[in-house]
């Protein structure tokens, strides 16, 4: 083989190895993103008097686990003044907006109620996000466990696209939406975190079939932690 040739053979294979290395690492890059604690801002504990004997069996621990829900370093609550929609267009208490205006206090006028029986509020984000985790407020001014608690994600106001459910603890398929096998917890200051594994959706509809103290649906906020999907 000539010098030249063997020059030739040398330098491509040092182009070729140079590209190799960029693609691997850019692919690393990729799919390597950091991870950080999720940054929650969680309200006062508002408990008034003291709290009833809740007789609901196999609640949830109340406490946060001790490892931190971890997400991408670039993860927001993207649900932050977004529009809200509901089974119910009329609140019997304040404003739909409230669902998503950042307030999370349990005091008057931080809340919406709903009517009784089978209510949703619906979040739309404006376009598709990838949505790593879901946080609820219900109503944490008082020990009460909400019902029929189902969380999913859609591509269409109509939920007819794409429909994920992400959480469900109504195990006798009141609502009609399946069988839930999650457990019931008690509404506290600390929220519901719900994992949501990075799904792709527009909208984000929460489920609840009044609760523990009266027949009634309330929101205090609704976050969704996620960035806009590629």
């Amino acid at each position: 083989m000539s010098r030249c040739r063997r020059d030739v053979l040398s330098r491509f294979a040092l182009v070729s190895g140079i590209v190799l290395a960029g693609f691997v690492a850019s692919s690393v890059r990729a799919t390597d993103a950091k991870m950080i604690p999720i940054p929650l801002q969680l309200p006062k504990a508002m408990f008034d008097g003291t709290p009833p004997v809740l007789k609901t069996a196999g609640l949830e621990k109340e406490r946060p686990s001790d490892k931190p829900f971890m997400v991408p370093e670039d993860v927001v609550n993207v649900a932050l003044n977004k529009p809200v929609s509901s089974s119910d267009p009329e609140p019997t208490v304040g404003k739909l907006s409230q669902v998503t205006d950042g307030d999370k206090d349990a005091v008057e006028g931080s809340f919406v109620e709903l009517g009784p029986g089978l209510q949703w509020v619906q979040v739309d984000l404006g376009k598709p996000h990838e949505i790593h985790a879901i946080m609820i407020w219900h109503f944490h001014k008082s020990a009460r466990v909400y019902k029929a608690v189902v969380v999913q994600l859609a591509d269409d106001k109509d939920f007819i696209t794409n429909v994920q459910t992400i959480y469900n603890n109504d195990s006798e398929n009141s609502a009609g939406l399946g069988v839930g096998t999650s457990r019931q917890y008690l509404d506290s200051c600390l929220g519901k975190l719900i994992p949501a594994g990075g799904e792709k959706a527009r909208f984000v509809r929460c489920y609840s079939k009044g609760n523990t103290v009266n027949d009634s649906n309330h929101y205090i906020e609704v976050e969704v932690w996620g960035k806009p999907a590629k």
